[in-house]
């Protein structure tokens, strides 16, 4: 192994995450040594410290892991999730409905809320249903 097979092949990978998620797309990393999902991006894979890093989408699918309700100060609130996507990472996004108690365990379906250009792009998540 050689420096030059240090080198990330992309220096900045939040340019690229950034600009695929505001196409509506949930992208991550995936390691071709270890086999693993990255999430958020990285030059190196935290799991093997590879390089060797390619871009792919999720489907968007998967678990709720934890759930809570952050109240707003001037009334109303949003309901926020932690969700395990079935490629293998974890993501925090919103319930896209005000009833969105989703149950921890419970099947999900996420995408990209681009609607408001003044806003960063989040995660957004309705219930799917059993598998």
């Amino acid at each position: 192994m050689t420096a030059a097979d240090l080198v990330p092949a992309e220096p900045a990978p939040w340019a690229t995450f950034a600009a695929r998620r505001a196409e509506g797309r949930i992208p991550f990393q995936h390691c071709w040594s270890c086999e693993r999902a990255v999430f958020y991006p990285r030059v190196l894979c935290p799991h093997c410290g590879s390089v060797e890093l390619e871009w792919r989408d999720s489907a968007g699918v998967g678990v709720v892991y934890s759930a809570t309700y952050l109240p707003a100060r001037d009334g109303g609130g949003r309901h926020v999730l932690l969700v395990d996507l079935d490629e293998g990472f974890r993501v925090m996004g919103s319930a896209t409905d005000d009833a969105g108690a989703y149950a921890i365990g419970s099947r999900v379906r996420g995408a990209v809320d681009v609607g408001n250009p003044e806003a960063e792009p989040r995660f957004v998540f309705a219930e799917e249903g059993p598998r």
